[in-house]
């Protein structure tokens, strides 16, 4: 079958390691499910495997691709929700967890196998390419405004780094949930693509907000940290699930989170109900995903080369 693999790892150049090509297709085994991919997006995971972060070279060659939407072997259109040994379903059950592409192969191919736990039905509002960006990005910030930060309607809250996916997904849902949102980029066409969002205002990064907020959907990393620590009111909370400048700020900003009893919280993924409720939301709601690109598999690497110059914003969705 066709696919798009990590064949080499490169820590400096990334592309340098993805191949497109033929892979053997997976083989059938107790528990798992069979799906035929009919979408697969993108992910800043799948730049980092390249890389060799969580992807050794003793698991090479790796389909790439966490996100997918398809059809099982009994024609039910699914999403395949990433994350492998939470539960024990087909899996040993003290297997620690992993995403997809770290210890099995990925959705970037015209055949997936997953544990059948890991299949959630796709909402039929959803089409194949808005339900494969869900699983990963947009999942990620479902969990990390509604469980971690816990935001209720008519709170604020700031999304620093507009245009990556999770802060898309944070802008788009946050604003949904009728929360007041504050959204910062480099970049001005960005800015004013979060305000078209929906983003109540947009400001360049370290810019003063007009107020401070509830909670920060932070995954910039160490450019904006200490902005995101002092947008916060007493009290609030700062969310973080990556660090795409680096993990090592100036400034820590301790003083500042010890006085104001400021909460930090780190967020990876979410769960199989997490991801069940959003499909749900966007279903019901008519919110659905941003796409930047939908692209054939076979030109995945335009997809990996605009994701590496930062020049997305939104999902690029490869389909099969």
């Amino acid at each position: 079958m066709f696919a798009a693999y990590a064949a080499r790892i490169d820590r400096d150049q990334p592309l340098n390691g993805l191949e497109l090509g033929e892979r053997p297709e997976p083989e059938a085994r107790p528990g798992w499910s069979t799906v035929t991919v009919k979408a697969a997006s993108l992910n800043h995971h799948d730049l980092w495997s390249l890389r060799g972060v969580g992807l050794g070279e003793e698991s090479l060659p790796m389909i790439l691709g966490c996100d997918a939407a398809g059809i099982d072997e009994h024609g039910n259109e699914v999403v395949v929700f990433p994350v492998v040994g939470l539960s024990g379903h087909g899996v040993g059950p003290d297997e620690p967890r992993s995403i997809l592409t770290e210890k099995y192969q990925g959705t970037f191919a015209e055949k997936v196998s997953v544990p059948t736990w890991n299949l959630l039905p796709k909402p039929k509002e959803l089409s194949f390419e808005e339900a494969a960006c869900l699983p990963t990005a947009w999942l990620t910030a479902y969990r990390m405004l509604f469980t971690n930060a816990g935001v209720r309607p008519g709170d604020s809250v700031l999304v620093q780094g507009a245009g990556g996916g999770v802060a898309t997904a944070a802008i788009v849902l946050a604003k949904a949930a009728g929360l007041r949102v504050f959204a910062t980029s480099r970049d001005e066409a960005k800015r004013k693509r979060a305000e078209d969002l929906g983003a109540d205002a947009a400001f360049e990064p370290g810019a003063r907000l007009p107020q401070r907020v509830d909670a920060v959907i932070e995954t910039v990393g160490a450019a904006t940290w200490s902005h995101s620590v002092k947008s916060l009111r007493p009290g609030g909370t700062l969310v973080i699930s990556g660090a795409t400048s680096g993990p090592n700020p100036k400034a820590a900003e301790l003083n500042r989170i010890f006085f104001l009893e400021l909460k930090v919280v780190g967020s990876t993924m979410g769960t199989k109900d997490e991801l069940a409720d959003l499909l749900s939301f966007c279903a019901l709601t008519g919110v659905r995903p941003v796409v930047d690109t939908v692209l054939p598999l076979d030109r995945a690497r335009e997809g990996f080369a605009k994701m590496a110059d930062g020049e997305l914003f939104g999902k690029v969705v490869l389909t099969v």
